[in-house]
């Protein structure tokens, strides 16, 4: 089992806000079902099959939320946060686009070694400490309405239906972490 797999108790994190926009299990016919309930690395799982998989980081600064995003800093809903946002490749095809936000100040706590990732993957640092508590994984099937498909699809010659993402949150000494990760079509090629 992997350490960030085993759930720390609820104690260590300050809160477990509800996400009443994204839902629990998958449809059960979506070809995506297997990538979007793996509680494991995505980014190992893709190594896995692709043994040079890279990451290319495209924004990594201070942004306001999204919308559906906005439930983890309900104490302060106008603050700025921190948005790292990457692809990951397997040769030239993109696979995955991947979205992670936190509290700005956390970067210079406990989150401190998210800002000296680079072109590293997040999963590899969450997956090592377990210390790391990980909540359920939720899903969502996004549309051409959502801010992380117009992003997800920026590197896609075209954009056709919807795509699908996962996300879920991490905490570590009571400061959560959210990872979205979206699903390009190229993954079903894996």
């Amino acid at each position: 089992m992997r350490a960030c797999q085993r759930l720390q108790p609820l104690s260590s994190v300050k809160f477990v806000p509800r996400d009443n926009q994204w839902y629990g299990p998958p449809p059960i016919t979506t070809p995506y079902r297997a990538w979007l309930t793996d509680r494991g690395s995505l980014t190992q799982r893709i190594a896995d099959r692709y043994p040079q998989v890279r990451v290319e980081v495209v924004f990594q600064g201070l942004r306001y939320p999204n919308r559906d995003e906005s439930f983890l800093f309900e104490d302060r809903p106008r603050s700025r946060v921190l948005v790292r946002e990457v692809y990951l490749y397997c040769g030239a095809l993109p696979v995955v686009f991947a979205h992670t936000i936190m509290r700005s100040e956390d970067l210079h706590g406990v989150w401190h070694a998210v800002s000296m990732l680079g072109s590293r993957p997040l999963g590899g640092a969450l997956f090592a400490d377990p210390r790391v508590w990980r909540g359920p994984l939720r899903h969502k099937k996004l549309g051409p309405h959502h801010e992380l498909y117009r992003r997800a699809l920026s590197v896609l010659p075209r954009g056709d239906g919807a795509l699908w993402a996962r996300r879920s949150l991490f905490a570590l000494h009571k400061s959560p972490i959210l990872v979205t990760e979206v699903f390009l079509p190229g993954i079903l090629t894996l």
